[in-house]
């Protein structure tokens, strides 16, 4: 361990937060040779044990930086995930293809492997060590944290320091952004905050190969998603701007209405709050890197954020190996660190800003969904045109009525969606060309606001969802 006094360590790199963005940077910057810790609050026991929806789309969405087929096998106790259905209280549901193979995932042995495989590539792991502030030079370069371990204060010096610590993260409330272009444009009601709870059911549940959604009226959605075909996690969340529910009566009244998960024994339950807004526009500081759920690195639609924190995670560590190389951790590592990641995760489906709080309200779009097909929906957002037969279109029409300005609004915000898509692929690579991309994108988000009437907000999970 490189010791510098009795109480301070020096790093290379140091990542608070041990969960999939903490690991996955470690694993990533100790495999070249950076000298690399992840502190971690919980005990090395209770390590991995997190408030989580669980579902993935298989190891083709994680880096391969650590040995998928030994996560695979390890934590992916559901591998035959093949489509999502979303119940519509008010007529069919909406089922819609994967078209391909997903994975619903036990989050506790999961975070214990990709924190085993962080430390068979080198990185060191501090157990029961709580971070209680930043430190930062004049000029808001920040140096390293401050710490607590079984009650003595340590110092961890860094030249890079990575925020893997999750929503509302301490280290950016105590750390001055005055000299960067860090997002600093966040509040608690871009947040959700979620309960889950993993139960065992005495008979095989007959969507074990799906994964399940069903909306609330509190802005969010409850979540049924199978481990195996007996034991379910289930959940919900809400977003923070509404009214507070009781999310552990709420979810205990709706499991009561289904009849596979009423003689369930509940193994775990756990809380959590989760980013439901758009990534930041710039998570990067001299000396410091927010990764994950951090820096908002999540579906905005769904609050999903496995494959996002890992991707994140990744390439951010790679960019911090460079600088470190390099000699010059200063705000221009950022790049294009995030862009990449934020396209492929189709995170700008700007739907969900419109089913979010739209000028349209709920009752509207659950009608409309009651009348076209799932896939024949998504296909029309998508394209502007459906292969429905002449029957189907007429019934669509004929369910639709009085609902066709609406589609025609939610095609409209479809195409913005490709709009900003492309904005996004051109993230700056510079500090210097980053406001003039951010007024682009602004302009292209006011446009939006005018087509719809939506209130501006930072696209937070709708309450019913098309995508």
């Amino acid at each position: 361990m490189p010791y510098v006094g009795m109480s301070t360590r020096a790093y290379d790199v140091v990542i608070v937060g041990g969960g999939t963005a903490g690991a996955f940077a470690a694993a990533t910057a100790a495999a070249e040779g950076v000298n690399t810790v992840i502190i971690e609050r919980k005990s090395a026991d209770e390590a991995g044990h997190i408030a989580c929806g669980d579902a993935i789309k298989g190891t083709s969405t994680f880096p391969d930086v650590i040995d998928l087929d030994h996560l695979k096998d390890e934590a992916f106790t559901n591998q035959r995930i093949q489509r999502a259905v979303f119940e519509n209280p008010e007529g069919d549901d909406v089922d819609i293809d994967f078209g391909d193979y997903g994975a619903v995932i036990d989050r506790k042995r999961y975070g214990e492997v990709i924190l085993s495989e962080a430390q068979r590539l080198g990185a060191e792991i501090h157990y029961d060590t709580v971070v209680q502030d930043v430190q930062q030079t004049d000029d808001g370069t920040v140096t390293g944290v401050k710490a607590m371990r079984d009650g003595t204060p340590l110092t961890y010096e860094a030249e890079v320091t990575v925020d893997a610590a999750g929503a509302l993260s301490i280290l950016q409330d105590k750390t001055e952004f005055e000299y960067s272009h860090f997002d600093t444009n966040v509040s608690y009601s871009q947040f959700c905050s979620a309960y889950r709870e993993v139960l065992n059911v005495p008979e095989p549940v007959s969507y074990d190969d799906a994964i399940v959604f069903k909306p609330t009226k509190e802005l969010g959605y409850l979540w049924y998603f199978p481990r195996t075909s007996t034991e379910i996690n289930v959940g919900l969340g809400f977003q923070m701007t509404e009214e507070p529910i009781e999310l552990v009566e709420t979810l205990k009244r709706d499991i009561q209405t289904r009849p596979e998960l009423r003689n369930g024994t509940v193994k775990d339950k756990l809380g959590a709050s989760l980013p439901t807004r758009r990534p930041y526009d710039s998570a990067v500081a001299d000396g410091f890197v927010a990764v994950g759920d951090a820096a908002g690195h999540v579906n905005p639609t769904t609050g999903g954020g496995i494959p996002g924190a890992a991707k994140s995670a990744h390439w951010a560590a790679k960019h911090i190996v460079r600088a470190i190389s390099e000699g010059d951790v200063s705000e221009h590592i950022s790049g294009s660190t995030w862009d990449v990641w934020l396209v492929s995760q189709r995170l700008l489906r700007l739907i969900c800003i419109i089913s979010g709080e739209p000028s349209r309200d709920v009752d509207e779009l659950v009608d409309i969904v009651s009348a076209v097909p799932g896939q024949q929906l998504a296909d029309a957002l998508s394209s502007g045109s459906s292969n429905m037969g002449l029957l189907l279109k007429l019934k669509t029409l004929l369910g639709t009525f009085g609902h066709w300005d609406a589609l025609y609004e939610l095609y409209q915000v479809s195409q913005r969606a490709k709009e900003i898509t492309r904005l996004y692929a051109e993230y700056p690579s510079t500090p210097e060309a980053f406001e003039t991309w951010q007024a682009d994108r602004d302009d292209l988000m006011d446009e939006f606001y005018t087509l719809t009437g939506a209130v501006k907000k930072y696209w937070v999970v709708p309450a019913l969802s098309f995508n």
